[in-house]
């Protein structure tokens, strides 16, 4: 009976990686973060989108790197000490892929009770909701839940892993509309 409580317990539970954007608190569940690494430089890819940075070289795997500020239409900044790369797996038709998001600066692990979780207020955010999976209050602020797989829909991953593709692609539908 007691194991049976703590298990329970430990499923009411989630730990978040939080992280900071434009002075604002995000957090996302932990089990998708591979790793954390400090920001290093990273290799423009001519052709993609505007809010993938480039690519890094994590123990020989090719990782793109997307700016986040630029996919929620926050002001862009140069990277500073703080910055961060943080990788997550994100699921791509079936496989899990890596991907890195540049931070601002990385905080903590926090741990809550999903009770706690409270839904994203309808007006107001820089963010649009439907990125947001809710809101958390930690300390005296709040840390806003991403949906990751939400935030890179497969259209959008999918420009960023096969950018050749997605050229293509472009050169079709500007052709078709000349014609």
């Amino acid at each position: 009976m007691r194991d049976e409580k703590q298990i329970n317990e430990k499923l009411d539970k989630l730990q978040v990686l939080s992280f900071v954007l434009e002075d604002e608190s995000f957090g996302t569940e932990i089990s998708c973060i591979q790793e954390v690494l400090e920001y290093r430089k990273v290799t423009a890819v001519p052709r993609t989108p505007d809010y993938m940075l480039g690519v890094i070289n994590l123990r020989g795997q090719v990782v793109p790197v997307v700016d986040l500020r630029q996919v929620f239409a926050m002001n862009v900044i140069e990277p500073t000490v703080d910055s961060c790369i943080i990788i997550v797996k994100i699921p791509i038709e079936g496989e899990e892929t890596s991907l890195g998001i540049l931070a601002d600066k990385v905080k903590e692990v926090v741990e809550f009770n999903v009770v706690e979780i409270k839904p994203p207020p309808r007006i107001g955010n820089k963010v649009d909701s439907q990125f947001i999976s809710g809101m958390v209050q930690y300390n005296d602020e709040f840390i806003i839940l991403l949906r990751l797989t939400r935030v890179f829909s497969n259209e959008q991953l999918h420009d960023v892993f096969d950018p050749a593709e997605s050229l293509t692609k472009a050169d079709d539908e500007a052709a078709d509309s000349d014609a």
